[in-house]
């Protein structure tokens, strides 16, 4: 607060941003929210518990004995809280926040992985070898990217990597080598393009650092 003067009681303060009614689904009062908040300001909405704040007063400070002297000398056990973000809860929040009926939809600064790089045809010279080139420059280039590498069918492959959420997917596949082409698609917005591999990487390379 740029008016605020921190060198004084910063009670007035801290009322101005709790004393307005805001309460979660089990604590909430009916009576209470139609008779303190208007119409226009009401607003009612899903929301999930990434933080907390706990005040512990002096419960496990008196039996530690955990003590300071106050203003007369006197030795006084410690107000003590605990505050926080939840990791896990973090990672349910972001979820809900970000998803569709396929799966996930990471944003890239906090995906697992940036890229899934999926490979049609296990067991081909040319299909292997561009997914192991690929991997290793991605890789070296700071890309994190989850080589989806199992012997199994495409449609299996594509729904998984839907379902897991990572910002990008680049499918490679003899059909679109024999063009020297392969497919990125962006999983947020669904688009995909048919670059060369190394066109496919100089985007995501671009794209990398430009967020």
């Amino acid at each position: 607060v740029p008016e605020a003067d921190y060198e004084t009681d910063l009670t007035p303060i801290i009322e101005s941003y709790t004393s307005s009614y805001a309460r979660s689904d089990e604590m909430h009062d009916a009576e209470q929210f139609e008779s303190e908040v208007p119409t226009e300001y009401r607003v009612i909405a899903r929301g999930i518990e990434v933080g907390h704040i706990f005040y512990f007063g002096q419960k496990y400070s008196e039996p530690m004995k955990c003590v300071v002297a106050d203003n007369t000398g006197k030795d006084i056990a410690v107000h003590c809280g605990s505050y926080g973000v939840g990791i896990s809860r973090l990672v349910g929040g972001l979820i809900e926040a970000s998803h569709d009926d396929a799966g996930i939809v990471w944003a890239w600064a906090v995906a697992p992985f940036h890229v899934g790089l999926i490979n049609l045809k296990v067991g081909d010279i040319a299909t292997d070898d561009v997914c192991e080139t690929l991997y290793a420059k991605l890789t070296a280039a700071g890309i994190e990217t989850l080589y989806d590498d199992r012997d199994d069918r495409a449609g299996t492959k594509f729904s998984d990597m839907d379902l897991i959420g990572l910002p990008f997917q680049i499918v490679v596949g003899p059909r679109g080598l024999a063009e020297n082409t392969i497919e990125i698609k962006n999983r947020a917005t669904g688009e995909k393009q048919s670059l060369s591999p190394d066109e496919a990487f100089n985007y995501l390379e671009a794209y990398s650092e430009s967020v």
